[in-house]
């Protein structure tokens, strides 16, 4: 697996990890993932020790919103690829005491099949992990913890008291260009908690920031 550059986004802990593909005129190869370049590479020390057990694929329409999603026990990191499409990816940090708790950012995730890259983004523990897309899409995603249903978390993407000063202004615009719009989201999503909700809940109890 060929990486060629790992960045973090607008917090440290979300990085976004680029890697190549082979091109010539009847396509492309790449290797999308390689267990010994994740626990050696240099620039992926942060992968080191972290071993993926569950693997899910999603197809999602123009306008749909999903998240901001996460649990615990078993805690759940992703390793995020977009496979066709344009996702763009949305992060909250959810842990209590840290000095970003309750924004949000936002991470562009197209794809192109003539581009001579791909990407990941990774979404530690600690962060509430939601999307929104602007075309027919297909995703899949890695994950170090097998989905638990009864410790599954909500924090509706909708919620008016999200903080968004962080986010780009022009992924901004698209999300409340798609909240005025008929928006697909599920019941589930758009009745999740706001912050102040989460905030005072007893599970939150669960992610408490570190330094």
């Amino acid at each position: 697996m060929k990486i060629i550059d790992v960045k973090s986004t607008t917090f440290k802990e979300v990085k976004v990890i680029r890697f190549q593909r082979f091109t010539d005129n009847r396509g492309y190869f790449t290797e999308t993932y390689r267990k010994s370049d994740f626990q050696k590479n240099p620039m992926l020390k942060f992968l080191r020790n972290k071993y993926f057990v569950q693997t899910n694929a999603s197809y999602s329409r123009n306008k749909v919103i999903r998240g901001l999603h996460f649990q615990f026990n078993p805690y759940m990191d992703k390793l995020v690829r977009t496979v066709r499409g344009r996702m763009v990816d949305l992060f909250l940090d959810i842990r209590i005491g840290s000095p970003t708790f309750g924004k949000i950012a936002a991470q562009e995730m197209s794809t192109e099949y003539d581009k001579y890259f791909n990407r990941w983004i990774w979404i530690p523990n600690g962060f509430a992990h939601g999307s929104f897309f602007t075309k027919d899409t297909m995703i899949v995603y890695y994950c170090t913890g097998e989905y638990s249903l009864k410790n599954e978390v909500c924090i509706s993407p909708l919620s008016e008291d999200i903080d968004w000063s962080l986010c780009n202004k022009r992924l901004k615009k698209e999300f409340d260009n798609l909240k005025s719009s008929n928006l697909i989201i599920s019941s589930k999503d758009k009745k999740g908690l706001s912050l102040e909700q989460w905030k005072n809940d007893k599970r939150s109890k669960f992610f408490i920031y570190k330094k």
